[in-house]
């Protein structure tokens, strides 16, 4: 080893690699770029010499070279819930096994330039493109512009033709809920909604409320959630109290979890006198007691079309803009039942 490589912290060269192996530079950089056209023998030489030495390829300069950077950013305003956090995590694995990396970048307030901050920080630190988790009413908003030029899908939001967004098909899930209490017999079914802000807690909503109005049932008033055990608990305390309340769906399994928990407190049986759905089907559903009726999303799914799509307008494939819709799927377990007398 040559004594300028071997100076503590000084960073190894392609230069050091060529004169331990014996071959030019050229030829370690088609080795580590994984080039086909590299004898053998040569090759290995060349990865001994790299191991020897603690060689790490500068994949900052080859991504300069090939004007790609092998990454994309991700923008959100929260990972404390379920949705957000479980499509992170596809997002990252689809995003793996394509050979890219993923870069977090959180918003704390959800406002232009909170928005625009974040891409600006995305831009320093070099990615390809940017999905966007905007879960809140915001990106069509007539106010907000992002930057031109950059590739872009949106996740759980509302964005119009100006890019492709990629969704849980929230509506036709509530649906299913709605139309299975209905169906066990109940003449109304209750219901739990999520923040107001919130473009999935509006459409599961909504939905609700369409199944039954077309049913010419009972629209009981909403019960306002904030997402968590705990405000389904106090929404649960009060329905609890109504004694017409055989059928309540909550818009998120958390929910869920504390109009269970009400219902026990208040001894009302579940599902002996009040049914309970939720939304989500979390790893935890079915251990819940009673295990939770629940619509399951398929995140793995929304997260490898979110890549897919990137993907392709970075490779300036053809992709639409507008919203693709993941299907749901109704879990029927042992937290719903026909009312009392059916």
């Amino acid at each position: 080893m040559t004594a300028a490589a071997s100076r503590p912290g000084r960073r190894v060269s392609m230069a050091d690699v060529a004169r331990l192996a014996g071959v030019s530079s050229q030829t370690v950089s088609r080795v580590s770029t994984g080039h086909p056209g590299v004898v053998e023998t040569t090759r290995r030489q060349v990865l001994d010499a790299m191991a020897e030495l603690g060689y790490r390829p500068n994949s900052a300069a080859r991504a300069l070279k090939r004007g790609e950077f092998r990454t994309l950013g991700v923008i959100l305003f929260t990972l404390a819930t379920t949705g957000n956090s479980r499509t992170v995590e596809a997002i990252a694995t689809h995003a793996a096994d394509e050979g890219y990396a993923i870069t977090l970048i959180p918003v704390a307030v959800p406002t232009q330039d909170g928005v625009l901050g974040a891409f600006t920080r995305l831009g320093e630190l070099a990615v390809d493109g940017i999905i966007v988790i905007m879960e809140v009413h915001l990106l069509d908003a007539a106010n907000l512009t992002l930057p031109p030029g950059v590739q872009v899908v949106v996740v759980d939001s509302d964005a119009g033709d100006r890019y492709p967004v990629v969704d849980t098909d929230q509506a036709d899930g509530a649906r299913q809920a709605v139309r299975h209490l209905l169906g066990l017999g109940h003449r109304t079914v209750w219901h739990v909604t999520g923040p107001a802000e919130s473009f999935a807690s509006e459409r599961r909503a909504g939905a609700w409320r369409e199944v039954l109005t077309d049913a010419g049932r009972e629209i009981p008033p909403v019960e306002r959630g904030d997402w968590s055990a705990e405000s389904g608990y106090r929404a649960g305390l009060r329905l609890a109290d109504e004694p017409e309340c055989t059928a309540v769906f909550a818009a998120n399994d958390q929910m869920a979890l504390g109009v269970l928990r009400a219902m026990a407190e208040r001894g009302r049986k579940v599902p002996e006198e009040v049914s309970v759905a939720g939304f989500d089907d979390i790893p935890d559903a079915s251990s819940y007691l009673p295990p939770l009726t629940t619509v399951h999303q398929d995140f793995a799914e929304v997260g490898r079309r979110c890549v897919e799509a990137m993907l392709r307008q970075i490779r300036h494939e053809p992709v639409d803009a507008g919203t693709v819709l993941v299907p749901t799927t109704l879990i029927p377990r042992a937290s719903t039942a026909p009312p009392p007398g059916r």
